[in-house]
């Protein structure tokens, strides 16, 4: 946790620093003026850190404002800062174009003008992104089989994941993730983890929620890296009082199938896949849940279904190019060379900023079909 924050409050002051250095020429040339935009964006540096304190210290209110407020300006530095980028490395292209011919100087960017309208389609992109946060898609794929008996009929399992629940999300939010679940009938729920973000354990009617839903053949969970920086023994009782089996590194049967879960590698003790599911019976479709969208090559040939989420494809546009640097598969099915498919979802909270651009929230229904096996060929 510790080399999370570091890395980064780094990354995050040092947007802060490119985004003031766009903003300054509509600051006022007083020192004041200046020296208390400073102090307040050093405050939203490190908000997120007295966010945490505050709610460590049980000052719930505080803490939920300063998150709102704190969060909510994350989300306009992130854009405001994808937009300098653009505005300083089209200057920065223009300056040896300059030299050749100096009329191509008036065409940089970096001025009163931008000054205004990358901060104002920040607020923009802001203002519709708290919208796009609260519309929860299903997205539903069909996968066919010959490791379900033919005569059986499709099975219907339903996936959650990154609901972050805890100062900004509670139970309006949960409630309406159940009622699309409920309303999608699923024979299985699996969480894919970050289920939890902070204290939880003191939020009222969060499991009796989650206990809407009993699915025939149950309910299983997994961690992921939120619920170590959250605090694993919280969050692992709330998962149990919610009515999840938690799958920490080992592999069940299910009626048709083997389910196995992998802890995440936050803990700092992450699964070993291959020699978890390497054992189990291949005659048996084999479903995968690990939080992060990362296939272990060792294991592939071992399950037909793995299921990720931990990505947020970015969350918020443009950092899904980012986010695709470490996390090459970080949204929807994925074939593998194998054969075998990956599932990743975009998930159905969000992290730090109430804000989701151009990556919408999502539940997603995996239909398995059973059909017959192809006839082997007569010599």
């Amino acid at each position: 946790m510790a080399i999370f924050l570091t890395v980064f409050l780094s990354l995050y002051g040092a947007m802060h620093v490119l985004v003031y250095r766009g903003i300054r020429p509509i600051l006022t040339p007083r020192p004041r003026s200046r020296w208390t935009t400073l102090a307040f964006m050093t405050l939203m540096v490190i908000s997120p850190v007295l966010v945490s304190v505050l709610e460590r210290i049980e000052l719930e209110t505080g803490a939920r404002m300063l998150a709102l407020i704190g969060y909510s300006w994350m989300a306009l530095v992130f854009i405001s800062f994808a937009g300098f980028v653009v505005v300083f490395a089209w200057d920065l292209l223009l300056r040896p174009l300059g030299r050749l011919h100096r009329g191509l100087t008036e065409y940089s960017l970096h001025g009163p003008r931008c000054a205004v309208l990358v901060p104002a389609l920040a607020v923009l992109l802001c203002i519709h992104g708290s919208f796009e946060a609260n519309q929860l898609q299903v997205e539903t794929i069909h996968i066919k089989t010959d490791k379900l008996p033919v005569e059986a009929k499709p099975l219907r399992i339903v996936q959650i994941s990154d609901l972050h629940l805890g100062l900004i999300h509670r139970n309006a939010m949960l409630d309406r993730v159940i009622t699309q679940v409920e309303q999608l009938q699923p024979d299985l729920l699996v969480a894919t983890g970050d289920m939890v973000d902070g204290r939880i354990d003191h939020l009222a009617g969060l499991a009796e929620i989650f206990s809407r839903v009993s699915p025939p053949l149950g309910k299983y969970a997994i961690t992921g890296n939120h619920e170590y920086y959250a605090g694993l023994d919280q969050a692992l009782r709330f998962l149990q009082r919610s009515g999840f089996t938690l799958l920490r590194n080992r592999a069940i049967s299910v009626g048709p199938l083997i389910v196995a879960g992998v802890d995440d590698p936050a803990g700092g003790h992450p699964g070993d896949e291959a020699a978890l599911i390497k054992p189990t019976d291949r005659c048996h479709f084999t479903l995968l849940l690990k939080h992060r969208p990362l296939v272990s090559a060792a294991a592939e040939e071992f399950f037909d279904l793995q299921l990720s989420g931990h990505a947020h494809r970015g969350q918020i546009f443009p950092f899904n190019l980012v986010t695709a640097l470490e996390y090459p598969m970080q949204n929807g099915l994925y074939r593998l060379a194998t054969g075998t498919r990956l599932y990743v979802s975009r998930g159905a909270g969000t992290w730090g900023p109430p804000v989701r651009v151009f990556s919408p929230p999502e539940i997603t229904l995996i239909e398995l079909t059973p059909y017959p096996p192809m006839p082997s060929r007569q010599p």
